[in-house]
């Protein structure tokens, strides 16, 4: 997911600071929302599974304080080992999808809907490129 979220990323941006004139920027803009809105659902269900394995390695960690067992230690291992990478990706997800509200935002500014200066400029974002 991290991947697709990044290759789409890198279109927007390269269409965005291509300086082209876009053609129809309220059919982009209507792409990008749906696009955000499947991303926010992602973000989401990644939020309450990370928020499950946290609760559940805290609550492991509570059993392994008062009955030191070696079965307890290797769980606690375990969900400790699978956090570090739900918590990158929703890391990835979460970065990603403010990314996508700034296009937005950017292409709203270029339609004239709202005063430049109400938005930041693109200048701070930074996506690497695909491999």
């Amino acid at each position: 997911m991290g991947k697709k979220l990044k290759a789409y990323i890198i279109s927007i941006q390269t269409l965005l600071e291509s300086g082209e004139d876009i053609q129809n920027i309220q059919a982009l803009k209507d792409e990008l929302l749906t696009e955000i809105s499947f991303w926010q659902h992602e973000r989401l269900i990644h939020l309450l599974v990370t928020i499950l394995f946290a609760l559940l390695t805290m609550a492991v960690f509570m059993v392994l304080l008062f009955y030191r067992e070696l079965s307890m230690l290797i769980l606690l291992v375990a969900l400790l080992s699978l956090m570090i990478p739900y918590i990158r990706h929703y890391y990835i997800l979460e970065n990603g999808v403010q990314t996508l509200y700034t296009f937005y935002e950017e292409l709203t500014k270029r339609q004239g809907l709202i005063p430049k200066s109400c938005i930041p400029s693109l200048t701070g974002v930074k996506i690497k490129k695909q491999k």
